[in-house]
């Protein structure tokens, strides 16, 4: 009987350990051991200006506009940081939501950094920065918005990443 009890109690720490680790993988990024809202990720820069998003002119993927103010329009894949997702780089005195994607950032953990000019976004250029996330998104959110937007394989493949997360 002692020995069941020992079997027992040995499963339910496997369960709860798998389970609290599943929890921490939303993100897929290189996580922190001592402070899970702090990540190492690689950042680059995007201007409305660029010839690639004038297309688009000022607006971000949820119909508003993207800023460069107190806090900073930024774009990745939406499965990894969903819509809303707040967060700050360490050292430098500026916030960011995630209120924009990028087919080029789909199934990376690269986050694009809005700039208000070609100038500004050349100077950023690509940096591996830590960031400390201040409010994660909404998967829902993001999955409720980008499920009309199928038609694109980029969006399809982070609708499918979402519906296999939530």
């Amino acid at each position: 009987m002692r020995a069941f009890h020992v079997v027992s109690l040995g499963v339910s720490i496997l369960v709860v350990g798998c389970s609290q680790d599943a929890s921490q993988v939303k993100t897929k990024t290189a996580l922190s051991r001592t402070n899970p809202k702090i990540l190492q990720i690689k950042t680059t820069a995007y201007s409305d200006a660029e010839r690639s998003h004038r297309c688009f002119g000022r607006h971000n993927a949820l119909d508003g506009q993207l800023t460069a103010s107190s806090c900073n329009s930024a774009s990745a894949d939406w499965s990894r940081f969903p819509v809303g997702t707040k967060f700050r780089i360490l050292g430098y005195d500026r916030t960011y939501v995630v209120d924009d994607y990028g087919g080029a950032l789909v199934g990376t953990s690269t986050i694009d950094l809005y700039m208000p000019s070609i100038a500004s976004m050349r100077r950023w250029g690509t940096r591996n920065v830590t960031i400390e996330l201040i409010e994660l998104g909404s998967y829902d959110q993001s999955l409720k918005i980008l499920k009309p937007r199928c038609r694109h394989s980029y969006i399809r493949r982070m609708v499918e990443r979402l519906q296999h997360e939530i």
